[in-house]
């Protein structure tokens, strides 16, 4: 629970504040002191008599009643002081910045619980243990540094590791980004990631209150909480961007021992940031990059205009841009000759705009001035401006800065000489601008911003799924398993295909029969070419099991002898033998967030190429052609060099499907559905495997 006494206390005690700087006591009573605090500041130190110029109480019993205590004590003190404050002095929010609790033991976790279970009992908020503290426009409650410029309209920050907060706020202060608030959670015993987003949703104010909200993310404990809030605000107007560390294995067991988190697959962190509307980073450099992006006016188009003076930056920019999907249009006509006019004799127009290394802040303004009133085509303006030794860096600053308030296009600053020109960045930043000292991490933050999504619906349509006669079959099956005694099965081909029915996906036609006749006489009624499965091993392709192009009985009849003959076959499958693109649809069940469907190129591209998409469970028409066009093999579902594409709307439509089938059988673990074979016309499901699981 988040209170007014943990936001806006009127009173705050340091238990353990010392008159050291250099430890953490004594650092959150200089913070709070600084921080030019408002309220009662009382400070508990049994050794001293006064703190950083405070008279100081020799005991937590002697305190007069105090909304807000912050703890810089011994794990094993922590518990008991909890206890009398919450039930003698009347404190209603704790921020616990001590070590040595569940992150570290199970003495420590034992602890832990007990400061839970006493603020639970007496209504009171808790942060921590293991963190930094929290810091906001009204107290300063943290031991570190830098303490950023905090602005109504700055940045919410939350993060759950203490150290990564502050190496981000030194990413985030030499931008320019301002803050409004910042949380370290720790451990969050009570107060996670999620309930911090829970309040700001439910609290959330568009006329006082910050749009842009940053996350540093070890453990999503709760994703769907995670996923309603944060969609929830982004569609109020707010803008999210976060970093999930912990997805790798390795990462999962760094995460682990640094604060006990619970690391989940990358797959499942992707399609729930995709489906909440998450703009998704890798590194504290992209989300301040991100973070101060946000602040900018939205960007309402994908084509940029470059104003440079020096030629190298203005293409490696281009190149970034052009990667990542955004474009830098070709400037030519006659008001790209009416400006070249204007600018340096050898100046360049054509986009980048290089107005040379001799270039003033008279050409920079009139080259922003073009792109802002003329060029109409140009959506956004990167001026690239640091100093070649031969210009007035603060007039051309000056000039940015006058631009930036009156242009309507969003301008990104690209100032790149924070050594020799720090003065005047400093001064610059000092306005309330942002600074993207590269060019190409500002570039790989822009395309990740305009690739992410909106926020999918919230509600679940079943597209004429059959939920009774998929629970009947699912039920039946369980039926099988507790008879046969085993907790996970791959189900048989013909119980797969009346799940896929179920869905409505089509199928290529095919018969399962250990009699070789029937299976001769089948592919004699749906005609050759067929292709001819074994049944029974997982992995057909490894041991023989797979004939494609059968064109006759006779070939068809020695196949199937052969097959019977694979250890563990049950059977051979005939199928109709098609053409087409091969596709992709997959899914796995995450423990906490539910399936992740994945789509993608189908076949060996799976493995080899491992260009794959995920979502989250069920699925709009939105999250499908997002999934779908965001491959990097897109352009051959597109269609390529005269071959047709393929009909987008019917593979959209069975990602759809299975996605919402899934949401009524959780019991289904795995499944793949590899090859779909697609044209023009139709997109028919080839081969299926389903583990079912109790």
């Amino acid at each position: 629970m988040i209170n007014r006494e943990l936001l806006q206390p009127k009173s705050i005690v340091v238990i353990g504040g010392s008159n050291n700087v250099h430890k953490p006591g004594g650092a959150v009573v200089r913070n709070i002191l600084q921080g030019g605090y408002q309220g009662t500041l009382r400070v508990v130190n049994p050794k001293e008599d006064e703190v950083q110029g405070i008279k100081v109480f020799h005991d937590a019993r002697e305190l007069p009643p105090t909304e807000l205590a912050i703890l810089v004590i011994p794990a094993k003190l922590c518990p008991d002081s909890v206890e009398l404050l919450a039930k003698e002095k009347g404190t209603k929010a704790f921020i616990i910045i001590s070590a040595g609790f569940g992150e570290e033991t199970k003495a420590g976790a034992v602890l832990e619980q007990r400061i839970l279970d006493t603020c639970q009992q007496y209504g009171a908020s808790l942060i921590g243990p293991n963190c930094i503290g929290l810091l906001n426009r009204h107290h300063h409650s943290v031991f570190t540094k830098p303490i950023p410029t905090l602005n109504p309209k700055g940045v919410d920050f939350v993060s759950g590791s203490g150290a990564t907060a502050v190496f981000i706020l030194e990413s985030a202060v030499i931008k320019g980004l301002q803050f409004n608030s910042v949380w370290s959670i720790g451990n969050g015993k009570q107060i996670g990631i999620e309930d911090v987003l829970q309040y700001m949703d439910e609290n959330f104010n568009a006329e006082t209150d910050s749009p842009v909200k940053l996350l540093y993310i070890e453990n999503i404990s709760n994703p769907d909480k995670l996923l309603f809030h944060a969609s929830s605000l982004i569609r109020k107007g707010c803008r999210i961007a976060a970093i999930k560390a912990g997805s790798s294995e390795s990462g999962s067991r760094a995460a682990s021992s640094h604060t006990g988190a619970i690391a989940s697959s990358d797959s499942a962190v992707e399609a729930l940031f995709r489906k909440a509307g998450i703009v998704r980073c890798f590194s504290r450099e992209e989300l301040t990059t991100v973070g101060c992006i946000f602040t900018l006016p939205p960007l309402n188009g994908r084509n940029f205009a470059i104003v440079t003076h020096a030629g190298g930056p203005g293409v490696m920019l281009t190149d970034a841009l052009s990667k990542g999907g955004l474009n830098v249009p070709k400037i030519d006509g006659p008001l790209a000759d009416e400006l070249k006019d204007q600018l340096l004799p050898g100046s360049a127009v054509a986009n980048p705009i290089d107005i040379l290394a001799t270039g003033t802040a008279k050409e920079l303004g009139l080259a922003i001035d073009y792109c802002e009133q003329k060029f109409d085509d140009i959506d956004a303006i990167a001026v690239i401006y640091g100093t070649p030794g031969l210009t007035t860096l603060y007039e051309a600053y000056e000039t940015l800065h006058q631009k930036i308030l009156e242009c309507r296009k969003p301008i990104f600053p690209i100032l790149p000489s924070l050594h020799t020109a720090g003065p005047e960045v400093a001064e610059f930043l000092q306005k309330g601008h942002v600074n993207f000292s590269d060019e190409v991490t500002l570039a790989t933050a822009l395309s990740q911003i305009m690739n992410t999504p909106a926020p999918a619906p919230p509600e679940v349509q079943l597209y004429g799924i059959d939920i009774p006669r998929l629970n009947k079959i699912i039920f039946h099956e369980i039926n099988r398993m507790d008879t046969e005694r085993v907790k996970s099965s791959y189900l048989a081909p013909d119980v797969v295909h009346e799940i896929l029915e179920c869905a409505g996906i089509p199928m290529v036609p095919e018969l399962v029969a250990s009699d070789k006749d029937e299976l001769v006489s089948f592919a004699t009624r749906v005609g050759y070419p067929v292709v001819a499965k074994v049944v029974g091993p997982v992995h057909k392709s490894d041991v023989g099991g797979v004939t494609l192009n059968i064109r006759t009985p006779e070939h068809l009849a020695l196949e199937f002898e052969r097959m019977m003959k694979i250890k563990g076959a049950t059977g051979v499958m005939v199928q109709k033998m098609l053409k087409g693109t091969e596709l992709f649809i997959g899914a796995k069940y995450e423990e906490r967030f539910g399936h992740v469907v994945l789509c993608g190129l189908g076949g060996i591209f799976v493995e080899v190429l491992k260009d794959v998409r995920s979502g989250l469970a069920p699925l709009s028409y939105g999250e499908a052609y997002s999934m779908i066009r965001s491959l990097r093999g897109y352009k051959i579902l597109k269609g390529t060099r005269g071959q047709a594409g393929i009909n987008e709307q019917k593979y959209a439509e069975i990602i759809v499907r299975l996605s919402t089938l899934l949401r009524f059988a959780t019991e289904i673990k795995e499944m793949d559905i590899n090859p779909l074979l697609a044209d023009e016309h139709d997109v028919v499901a080839v081969d299926a495997r389903i583990l079912l699981e109790k």
